[in-house]
């Protein structure tokens, strides 16, 4: 896959140095854009991509790139995958998606109608220790679920506080790192039959910084989550059964868990090929060669559904939507 990567910041470094790591597999860096020419130039040299656009329109009308992707701001994903889109590109974008659900579900019938593939680039999902743990699942390994637990924390300063919490881009902990807890819940357990905010915090921009939410689910399972940019959270997981219980140290990563039931503990481990990206790359090229406009194992359901559930978090706490067309 020849890709193109609009944006250059950190997270765009992190795919651009993945992609360059998997050239044996066919993947290649084609192209880069970004708003400042001298920051797509840097990018460029950096990773040594042939093309640098100072534009996000350029870059969608290259026709060297046979998919993007998208590493902007939370508010401006929307616009963003839909020049894309419009431009012929396969796109793979950051998560979250898009601010609203309507967002979203007019951007994958805009893939479908185009015939281009489009994915929410929620890469945990495509970890090989999750395969591993809906197979143990599936199989009854600790029973019927009963609890999960899962937080996420960190503590932002300086510039990097400001671009997290500004409201202008979509800024919050729930979008930003929040969302991997609810993405961790959707893959082990269906739709919450109901969400409940525990504890909320704001900040002086007017975003959630902390926040504790209670998920019911069908059958008496419950869920609790913690996402917070204002401290530090060891990533821990935690999924409790009726025949035993699931130990991940680290739920995000995801490369450790260990199995405990009455006949013991059983740990197993699935150390990255690269850096944990590669595997959300493979998915992308894996259904383009295929011809497929979205994931099976990531579908659009999926991630409107996941947009959805945090655009009705966000406006039980009343927050706004700067990126709502």
């Amino acid at each position: 896959m020849k890709w193109g990567i609009l944006a250059t910041g950190n997270i765009a470094k992190k795919f651009a140095s993945t992609v360059q790591q998997m050239g044996a597999e066919g993947e290649s860096l084609a192209a880069v854009g970004s708003r400042r020419a001298q920051a797509a130039r840097d990018f460029a040299a950096e990773y040594g991509i042939p093309h640098a656009w100072a534009s996000y329109e350029e870059l969608a009308a290259d026709p060297a790139v046979e998919a993007v992707y998208v590493a902007t701001p939370n508010s401006l994903h929307y616009e963003n995958v839909k020049l894309c889109l419009s431009g012929g590109k396969n796109v793979l974008c950051e998560k979250p998606f898009t601010l609203t659900a309507a967002q979203a579900e007019e951007l994958y019938a805009l893939a479908q109608r185009r015939g281009l593939f489009l994915m929410e680039a929620m890469w945990i999902d495509f970890l090989p220790l999750y395969a591993k743990l809906r197979e143990l699942l599936a199989q009854g390994a600790i029973g019927e679920l009963r609890r999960v637990t899962s937080q996420y924390g960190f503590v932002a300063q300086g510039a990097r506080r400001e671009r997290k919490f500004r409201s202008e881009l979509g800024g919050g902990a729930l979008l930003d790192i929040g969302i991997y807890n609810l993405a961790f819940l959707q893959m082990l357990l269906p739709p919450p039959i109901a969400v409940k905010t525990q504890e909320v915090h704001f900040t002086e921009y007017g975003t959630d910084d902390y926040s504790k939410l209670l998920l019911s689910y069908p059958g008496g399972c419950e869920a609790e989550v913690v996402q917070t940019i204002g401290r530090d959270l060891e990533r821990s997981a935690v999924i409790e059964g009726t025949a035993g219980c699931v130990l991940l140290p680290d739920f995000q990563h995801a490369r450790e868990m260990t199995v405990r039931t009455a006949e013991g503990d059983k740990t197993f481990r699935f150390p990255y090929d690269i850096n944990g990206f590669e595997y959300q790359i493979r998915e992308v090229s894996r259904c383009v060669r295929q011809g497929k406009t979205h994931s099976d194992l990531y579908s659009p359901d999926r991630s409107v559904a996941l947009t959805r559930q945090m655009q009705e978090i966000r406006e039980s706490w009343n927050m706004k939507f700067d990126g709502e067309e």
